[in-house]
């Protein structure tokens, strides 16, 4: 996806980006890519590709959320910044908070911040786990690309998300084990939506679930639940 199909294909979700924001974008690549070379921070390189798997991919959560209306968002499992990164850049508005656990990636992130400029963007190093035990409903909305099994993500991230926010997790193909989501009762979140749809000029398939926190989420699980808690993320 070269720079004109991105711009074009960012209208079917009325983005328009400024002179800045593309600008931060392109930076944003080249560091990815510069960087890269010795953080292995992703397996995809070149320009075109990064534009449509990482920076286009990473805007596909607008077609089920309006970040203009969002204050604070958490981005789990962000890696190289994806979508959290790319979405603060596109909505300047959002406060955004990057967890990760591995210090390297966070390291990259903040020069990113850094070299952008960007304000109310915050990094933390920490598995999501611990990380969800002392910040329990502070998010607005709270994202995952393809970072655990489902299940997995609902114990960990729900709690984190205000009483009637998201939580956005972003997957490739639905897998059968996804379609499991009894823990969704116990964490009183249900879903909404859950959005699948093509990926332009590959046409490989992408799901984004619509999961609507509707209650605080109590702090001890199900012993059937309880098992994924040393599972690592």
């Amino acid at each position: 996806m070269n720079l004109e199909e991105f711009k074009t294909a960012l209208q079917e979700f009325s983005i328009e980006l400024t002179h800045l924001q593309l600008d931060q974008l392109h930076t944003y690549f080249e560091m990815l890519v510069e960087y890269n070379k010795v953080m292995n921070l992703t397996g995809i390189t070149e320009e075109e590709e990064v534009y449509l798997k990482h920076f286009y991919d990473s805007l596909t959560l607008a077609r089920v959320c309006s970040f203009y209306e969002v204050k604070t968002l958490c981005d789990v499992g962000t890696g190289a910044g994806f979508p959290g990164m790319v979405l603060k850049i596109v909505f300047p508005s959002l406060e955004v908070t990057l967890v990760d656990s591995l210090h390297k990636r966070i390291d990259f992130l903040n020069l990113v911040i850094e070299k952008l400029q960007l304000q109310k963007v915050y990094t933390v190093a920490a598995r999501i786990e611990e990380y969800a035990k002392t910040n329990r409903e502070q998010f607005e909305v709270v994202t995952a690309r393809a970072v655990a099994p489902l299940s997995m993500l609902l114990e960990y991230s729900i709690p984190l998300v205000q009483v009637g926010g998201y939580f956005l997790p972003m997957k490739g193909t639905m897998k059968e084990e996804e379609k499991n989501t009894k823990a969704l009762s116990y964490l009183h979140a249900k879903i909404e939506k859950i959005d699948t749809f093509y990926l332009p000029k590959e046409n490989s398939m992408r799901t984004i679930y619509v999961i609507k926190k509707e209650a605080k989420t109590e702090k001890k699980y199900p012993r059937r639940f309880s098992e994924m808690k040393n599972r690592p993320l």
